[in-house]
C-alpha cells in the first residue's frame, strides 16, 4: 500500500548537489569540466611533453605493463562500462514492494507492470528486458547498494575516487587499472609492445588507466576517429596541406600524431580480421562495444577496455524519455555485444561490468528528478560460468543518515580486487598493492586456469610520494629470502646509485628514498631489483 505522505522524515539537500542550488551546482559541474580539460590536454600529467588524443608524446614512445596481463594465455578480456553522470540505482535494481520507495517518489518510481523478475523480491524496468536472457540464462549478477565511506557528491572527485580506488579524504594520482598494469615486470619502458594493454573509447581520458609514470590506456576520443585509424593507419590527413609556414606546422604536427600512433597496424589487423555477427542498435554505447567486438575477434590481445554512455545526471524530468532511454540504450548494447561474442564462442573469455560515479538521492525532488546521491548497484556479464544472482542487501530507505542517504553495503573497491585477481589473475601482492588490505568476495567471478608460477615472483609493485614530504616510497616484494639489491640505473644502462644490498626474508616491504641523502639527482631512472638470480626493472620519476 503507498504512503500518502511522499516526503522523506531526513531529506535535507547538500550544497552543490541540486539544480537549485544554483550558482554552487554550476561551479561543481564547471570544476567538472576544467578537470576533464586539463586531463585530456595532458597538463594534468606531471612530466608530459607534449599531449595527442589524451596522452602524451612520452606516453606513446614508451608505455611500461605488465608482463603478467600481456602473456597470460587465458585469453579474458574486461570491458568496463561507465555509466556518465551518476545513475539512478533506484529505478535501475528495484526492490519490489518496498512502500517507501513508491512514498518517496510518487512520481518517477517503477510500476510493478512496468518491471520484469529478477526475483520475488527484485526487479528491473522494462526498458531494460533485452537483458532478460543473459539473467535467465546464468549470465549476470547484481550487486547491491555498491559506495564507500564518507562518500562525496562532486561528479569529478567522486569519478575520481572511483577511478583510483583511493579513500574520500586522499588524492591518488594513479588509477586502479594503471597500478595493476604497471606493478608486475614494468621494465617493458625499453621494449614497448606491440600491443596497447586497455583502450578507452569516449570524450574524457579518465583516471582510471594512469600509472605512475604514464597513461596505460590508448585513449580514442569516439567511433569516428577509430573508424579513420583502422581504415587509414592514421590520425590525421596530411596530402591536403601545402607548403606554407602555418600549414606546415600543422602538417608536422599530424606527422608526429601519425608517427607516435605505434598501434595503428596491430588494430588494423585485429579490426579487419574480426567480423560482426550481431545487429547493434543505433545507440553510442552499442557503437562503441561493435568496435570492442571486432578488436576482440581479431585477436588484439588488449586485456581491459573502457567504453562510455552519459546523460545520467537526471536532475529534472527523469522519466521524461531520459533515465528510461538510457536504460534500454545500455541493455540492449549488452545484448547486442554478448549475442556477437557468442556468435564466435567468445562468450565466457569476456567479463563485463558497469559503474557510475554516485547515485541519486533516495527521493525524488521538486523537478521531477533526483539530485546527487551515495551508493548504487553495479552489473557483472559474462558467459555461463559467471551464474547469476545477487552480491550485498538492497538500500535501507527508512534508516538513512541526517541527508536522508542510506549507507552502502559493499565497497566498490571489494568488487575491483576480487576482478583483479580472479578474471585476471592479477597475484594478490599485487592486488593489495593497487587497492589496499580489502576483503574479497568469494565467487564473484569465475576462477581462472592461470599459468603456473605466475604467483611465484619476485615482484618489484611501483612507487608513491611519501608521506615524508620530498621523499618517495618504493614497494617491492620477494616471494623467498635471498641476498637482494635494489639500486637505481640511468636510462642509458649505467648504474647509478645502489639504494641497498642485503639479505632479505620473503614478504613485502617498502624503501623510503631521501634523495637528497642518498645523494640522488632529480630526473628519470629505471629503478632495479635483484634476487633469487633475477632482476626486475621499472621506470621511475625522481623530482
Amino acid at each position: 500500500m503507498k504512503s500518502k505522505n511522499n516526503m522523506h522524515s531526513k531529506v535535507r539537500s547538500r550544497y552543490g548537489s541540486s539544480l537549485k542550488d544554483g550558482k554552487g551546482h554550476q561551479d561543481m559541474h564547471e570544476a567538472s569540466s576544467r578537470r576533464a580539460f586539463l586531463r585530456n590536454t595532458g597538463l594534468f600529467s606531471l612530466g608530459s611533453l607534449m599531449a595527442i588524443n589524451g596522452h602524451s608524446m612520452s606516453q606513446l614512445a614508451i608505455n611500461p605493463l605488465t608482463m603478467g596481463l600481456l602473456t597470460n594465455d587465458t585469453d579474458r578480456t574486461l570491458i568496463l562500462i561507465r555509466l556518465n553522470g551518476g545513475n539512478d540505482g533506484l529505478n535501475t535494481v528495484v526492490e519490489r514492494g518496498n512502500d517507501e520507495y513508491y512514498n518517496i517518489r510518487p512520481t518517477i518510481a517503477i510500476s510493478e507492470e512496468d518491471m520484469w523478475n529478477l526475483s520475488d523480491e527484485i526487479g528491473m524496468p522494462n526498458t531494460t528486458l533485452s537483458l532478460q536472457p543473459l539473467w535467465e540464462d546464468g549470465r549476470m549478477k547484481v550487486i547491491h547498494n555498491v559506495g564507500y565511506p564518507q562518500p562525496n557528491f562532486s561528479h569529478f572527485r567522486s569519478s575520481d575516487i572511483w577511478a583510483s580506488a583511493s579513500d574520500s579524504n586522499e588524492v591518488i594520482e594513479t588509477g586502479w587499472i594503471g597500478r595493476a598494469m604497471e606493478a608486475e615486470f614494468g621494465s617493458f619502458l625499453e621494449t614497448p609492445p606491440s600491443v596497447p594493454p586497455a583502450i578507452q573509447i569516449g570524450i574524457e581520458n579518465n583516471l582510471i588507466f594512469a600509472g605512475s609514470d604514464a597513461n596505460m590506456s590508448l585513449s580514442i576520443s569516439n567511433p569516428t576517429e577509430f573508424y579513420r585509424i583502422a581504415q587509414q593507419g592514421q590520425l590525421y590527413n596530411t596530402a591536403e596541406l601545402n607548403s606554407c609556414p602555418a600549414e606546415a606546422e600543422l602538417k608536422y604536427a599530424r606527422q608526429t600524431a601519425n608517427n607516435a600512433f605505434r598501434y595503428s597496424s596491430t588494430i588494423q589487423e585485429a579490426y579487419r580480421k574480426g567480423t560482426t555477427k550481431s545487429e547493434y542498435p543505433d545507440n553510442y554505447l552499442a557503437e562503441q562495444l561493435a568496435i570492442v567486438a571486432r578488436l576482440i575477434k581479431g585477436q588484439l590481445g588488449t586485456k581491459v577496455y573502457m567504453v562510455t554512455l552519459g546523460g545520467f545526471d537526471t536532475h529534472s524530468n527523469q522519466n521524461d524519455n531520459r533515465h528510461p532511454k538510457l536504460m534500454t540504450y545500455l541493455s540492449e548494447a549488452i545484448a547486442a555485444f554478448m549475442a556477437d561474442m557468442d556468435a564466435d564462442n567468445l562468450g565466457e573469455k569476456v567479463l563485463g561490468m558497469t559503474f557510475s560515479e554516485f547515485g541519486r538521492t533516495i527521493y525524488e525532488n521538486g523537478s521531477f528528478g533526483t539530485d546527487h546521491g551515495t551508493g548504487g548497484p553495479m552489473i557483472l556479464f559474462g558467459g555461463e560460468e559467471l551464474g547469476n544472482g545477487f552480491v550485498g542487501t538492497p538500500p535501507d530507505l527508512i534508516n538513512t543518515d541526517d541527508y536522508g542517504d542510506p549507507g552502502y553495503s559493499i565497497d566498490f573497491r571489494s568488487v575491483y580486487g576480487s576482478i583483479l585477481d580472479g578474471w585476471l589473475g592479477i597475484d594478490d601482492r599485487v592486488v593489495d598493492h593497487v587497492l589496499g588490505d580489502q576483503d574479497k568476495i568469494n565467487g564473484l567471478v569465475p576462477p581462472g586456469d592461470f599459468p603456473a608460477g605466475l604467483n611465484a615472483q619476485n615482484i618489484l609493485l611501483g612507487y608513491r610520494p611519501s608521506k615524508v614530504l620530498g621523499h618517495i616510497d618504493i614497494q617491492y616484494s620477494l616471494n623467498k629470502g635471498a641476498n637482494t639489491r635494489l639500486s637505481l640505473v640511468k636510462l642509458n644502462g649505467t648504474p647509478y646509485r645502489t639504494l641497498f644490498e642485503s639479505y632479505v626474508d620473503r614478504g613485502s616491504y617498502t624503501y623510503t628514498l631521501d634523495p637528497p641523502k642518498a645523494v640522488v639527482e632529480e630526473g628519470s631512472y629505471m629503478l632495479e631489483l635483484r634476487s633469487s638470480g633475477k632482476t626486475h626493472r621499472r621506470h621511475i620519476l625522481v623530482k
